[in-house]
């Protein structure tokens, strides 16, 4: 028996009520991965309290962890949702609660989006992943992954994603796109 799977329109999903659930919209149809490990929640904060501390004390911005969607395309309707992103403050959509208390997604490109990869996390996933914040405009990405044990610096601003850094545990990750921050690998995959 073959299922048909509902395929959503930008104003369908628009009107979604909110949850905390995280998924993506691949070409209209809603994805609904399994949620994130422990290890992978271990990592993510690992990563996410010491560069949201950094960005606030330092005026750069915002940090937000997910699940938040970024508005690849409307038609057909694409969504992702990265583990973290980081706005400057150019990027941020508003300052005061009530301009942002409506916001359900973003339209904006992200400067930064981290991943924390998974062990089921496939190549063509990660490829596509990279070709949608490219596609939005944002100009780095940030891959940790569990397995290996390493972070990796991909920019986005040329014709193709370009692996600037690679990053293994015991060395500490730095990127010029955040000058002055640094995680410390052996406490990030502890």
């Amino acid at each position: 028996m073959v299922t048909k799977r509902q395929v959503l329109t930008f104003e369908e999903w628009r009107n979604l009520p909110e949850t905390n659930q995280r998924y993506e919209i691949m070409d209209g149809v809603m994805i609904m991965p399994p949620s994130p490990t422990y290890f992978h929640q271990q990592v993510q904060a690992r990563i996410f309290l010491p560069l949201a501390n950094f960005v606030k004390s330092n005026g750069l911005g915002e940090t937000l962890a997910a699940p938040l969607d970024l508005l690849i395309q409307r038609e057909p309707l694409r969504t992702r949702q990265p583990d973290i992103l980081y706005l400057n403050p150019q990027q941020v959509p508003g300052e005061t609660r009530d301009e942002v208390i409506g916001i359900h997604f973003l339209e904006v490109a992200p400067d930064l989006v981290i991943e924390v990869l998974s062990p089921s996390n496939t190549r063509r996933d990660i490829e596509s992943r990279l070709r949608d914040y490219q596609q939005l405009g944002s100009r780095e990405c940030w891959l940790f992954s569990q397995r290996a044990r390493t972070a990796e610096i991909l920019d986005l601003t040329g014709p193709e994603p370009k692996s600037v850094a690679l990053f293994n545990v015991g060395e500490t990750f730095r990127s010029d796109l955040l000058p002055g921050f640094s995680l410390n690998l052996q406490e990030i995959f502890r």
